[in-house]
């Protein structure tokens, strides 16, 4: 008895040493109903934490804790909300928390100013915070998979924007502060009800190359006709042959040709 503690101890001690002297903390599939306190107590030690696949509904206020924090990933638990003292974590550049059950995002969101890329597909969420256009620094943004009527006009400031995932919602239109992404290079809003889209936008958001709209009300048509179209067809044709010359592997979906409606 005495024996398989000391060996369980030992086991506990090394694992925590490892996580100190890597930065990474990995507990996938490991049937977690709450933040173990010896992965809080690391501190500044940490530098990606990945919970993936448990059975969390609660994300602690010391979270900050972590304040070196780069990345973390929490997709596939039983989240409801995020703790304001998430807005701490000023380092982090990559933020994970697809399949849970979050119906908001807190406003100190948008004090995570180096954050890169921020995926929160297959939740609830009804809305998203208007700080979010303080991220200048996202590159991309999936919202999939959740209960959006709309996105906020300030996400036309997240100006290094390059991708934009937000299929499967019911979004209705796109704001007009879109034009103001010239970084984008890829739009994808497939299953909404989006029945037109802000007129400027292939005229100036020059980089967009891939714009997918698949089962929506807006028609070919009317895509066709708006200004800027031809340069955007170019860029997308562009793309496409430079995809074929890479020798691409085709998808399940065949290669992407930028435009789906």
């Amino acid at each position: 008895m005495g024996c398989c503690v000391s060996q369980n101890a030992d086991s506990k001690a090394s694992r925590i040493a490892r996580w100190r002297s890597t930065g990474i903390v990995a507990l996938r599939d490991s049937k977690l109903r709450s933040f173990p306190d010896e992965v809080l107590d690391l501190g500044r030690s940490v530098r990606t934490l990945d919970l993936t696949h448990n059975r969390l509904v609660v994300v602690p206020l010391e979270i900050d804790n972590l304040i070196n924090m780069q990345r973390l990933v929490l997709a596939e638990n039983l989240i409801e909300r995020l703790p304001v003292s998430l807005g701490k974590l000023q380092s982090l550049k990559v933020m994970i928390l697809d399949g849970n059950q979050m119906s908001t995002l807190p406003d100190e969101l948008g004090q995570l100013v180096r954050l890169e890329q921020l995926s929160i597909s297959g939740n609830v969420l009804t809305y998203l915070p208007e700080t979010i256009g303080s991220l200048r620094n996202l590159l991309l943004l999936n919202v999939s998979n959740n209960k959006l009527k709309s996105l906020p006009e300030s996400i036309g400031s997240c100006f290094s924007l390059e991708e934009l995932r937000a299929d499967d919602n019911s979004i209705e239109d796109i704001p007009s502060s879109f034009c103001n992404l010239i970084n984008l290079k890829s739009l994808s809003l497939n299953n909404n009800n989006v029945n037109q889209i802000t007129p400027n936008l292939l005229k100036d958001c020059r980089s967009l190359q891939n714009v997918s709209l698949h089962n929506n009300p807006i028609l070919m048509d009317q895509f066709q006709q708006m200004e800027g179209f031809h340069e955007f067809e170019a860029r997308r044709k562009k793309k496409f042959d430079k995809q074929i010359d890479s020798n691409v592997m085709i998808s399940s979906k065949g290669l992407d040709e930028g435009v789906d409606l």
